[in-house]
């Protein structure tokens, strides 16, 4: 199927053709005036190449980003400062005040929140603390840092971590709520433009039959077989029957021009409708109620809200297990293997090796007394859970309501269409029977235009119950969460 490309300012470009193989059911060939632009024609091309979808799939990709920065708090760090000062006689080792190099690498551990380090330290000089000092061959150390108490079970930047992971569920359930409302959104212009193409199809036969009408009676009443007041009225008829096809043309413009706007291709240039689409019939399947069942069961497990909602409630819950943490005393007990270079050295005394009697150790303690910001913290996520959960219960419930309002409005649309069928089928009759009393000279023209506008009007009402079938087909699906 051909695409027109729009493109600002300068009116119309060249054709763009787009190669539809896939979606269109049958093959068009250069002999066909009109191709069928079905339902998934119009989801191929609005789901890969509309920019808000394609702005949609960037959210999961997004939240990859959150949790490779919240990653970065387990990166490795590698840490070295250097400073030295000399004043006075070169040649005098006194002129030496201090050369302090101190060199770091830090990998934090997941377990226990650790810290691996490894260091190494040459301090000299006459200005050196004695409690940094070293030799000229410096100080090597491993070590751990572990957290006894606050942080042994969660700190920071696992909480972090967790929460970012978290996320790809919701910016995932984000992406599908609005790939969902998008496709809704056209879905219902598609069923416009459906409308739209039978009104101005059923209005142009009406208007065909009242202008063959009027020719005939016109050429009856010039030989005196019919009264010359039957051709006024019968091209009043026609006038009256063109005024409504021209506004049902203008409508199908409005529509297909609203449904264009959802059509894109893969350069990210808007498309429009070639006047040869047409749109598909729709189908004559209903929603039965195993489906209806799934559908209820689908949105109480995969409702894209729900999801959202409860990745919320995993990220409180991640949230207070860090804040009860941080309700423990703060106990770091850090400790560090010394070695004085070379390390492990063939010649030299053994016991400047790495050994347990060569080691650095500390304690730090920190405890509030009171807790109050601790504990106020913690009420608040507390309460923030609380309100989280009573709001995905209402959620859901709104949800449930929802699909079945949508399903009930389904089947009563049914039921019309049925008995819209019938009495279309009547009007048929009645048509046919007025005709042919009007052709034995008992039936006037008023009768006959009457019985055939009430006809249209009938079929226009079916067109219109069944593209409100097809609207409410897709709400269903999408109060449910899905696309169908």
């Amino acid at each position: 199927m051909t695409f027109a490309v729009k493109q600002p300012l300068t009116g119309w470009c060249s054709v763009a053709i787009l190669v539809l193989g896939m979606c269109i059911g049958r093959p068009v060939s250069a002999q066909d005036t009109t191709a069928v632009f079905s339902l998934s024609d119009l989801s191929a091309l609005m789901l890969n190449n509309h920019p808000i979808i394609r702005q949609a799939n960037l959210l999961s990709e997004e939240a990859r980003q959150e949790v490779m920065q919240a990653r970065g708090g387990f990166d490795p760090k590698l840490a070295s400062g250097f400073d030295r000062k000399q004043f006075g006689n070169p040649d005098d080792s006194k002129s030496l005040y201090y050369n302090k190099w101190a060199n770091e690498l830090k990998v934090p551990v997941w377990w226990g929140g650790a810290d691996l380090k490894v260091t190494y330290d040459r301090f000299v000089g006459q200005a050196v603390n004695p409690e940094t000092r070293t030799s000229n061959s410096g100080l090597a150390g491993v070590g751990l840092s572990i957290p006894l108490g606050q942080g042994l079970l969660i700190d920071a930047r696992r909480a972090t971590l967790k929460q970012a992971q978290t996320m790809l569920t919701a910016a995932e359930a984000e992406r599908v709520k609005q790939i969902n409302k998008v496709w809704f959104s056209a879905a219902k212009e598609y069923w416009t433009w459906y409308l739209a193409y039978q009104q101005v199809r059923l209005l142009r036969e009406g208007f065909q039959l009242a202008d063959t009408r009027y020719l005939a009676v016109s050429r009856r009443a010039r030989i005196g077989d019919a009264a010359a007041v039957d051709s006024v009225e019968a091209k009043i008829t026609a006038q009256d029957r063109q005024v409504q096809l021209e506004q049902a043309l203008v409508a199908l413009q409005n529509a297909k021009l609203m449904l264009s706007t959802y059509l894109w291709n893969d350069s990210s240039q808007p498309l429009e409708l070639p006047d040869r689409a047409v749109p598909q019939l729709p189908a004559e399947g209903v929603v039965k109620a195993d489906v209806f069942q799934q559908l209820l069961a689908r949105a109480a497990d995969q409702h894209p809200e729900l999801l959202k909602l409860d990745a919320k409630v995993q990220q409180l819950a991640i949230e207070e297990r860090f804040r009860r943490e941080l309700l423990k005393p703060q106990v770091n007990v850090t400790g560090t293997l010394l070695s004085q270079p070379p390390l492990f050295a063939a010649q030299g005394p053994s016991y400047y090796d790495f050994n347990l009697n060569n080691y650095k150790v500390g304690v730090d303690f920190l405890f509030p007394l009171f807790l109050r910001k601790e504990r106020g913290k913690l009420k608040q996520v507390q309460i923030k859970a609380q309100q989280t959960t009573l709001e995905r219960t209402q959620t859901n419930r709104d949800i449930q309501n929802g699909v079945q309002a949508a399903y009930n409005d389904l089947l009563a649309l049914e039921r019309q269409i049925q008995i819209q069928q019938q009495s279309v089928q009547n009007q048929v009759v009645l048509v046919r029977a007025e005709q042919q009393k009007f052709d034995m000279g008992e039936s006037s023209l008023f009768l006959v235009n009457t019985r055939e506008s009430k006809l249209i009007d009938m079929q226009i009402k079916l067109a219109e119950l069944r593209s409100k079938y097809q609207k409410a087909v897709a709400e269903l699906y999408y109060t449910a969460g899905t696309r169908g």
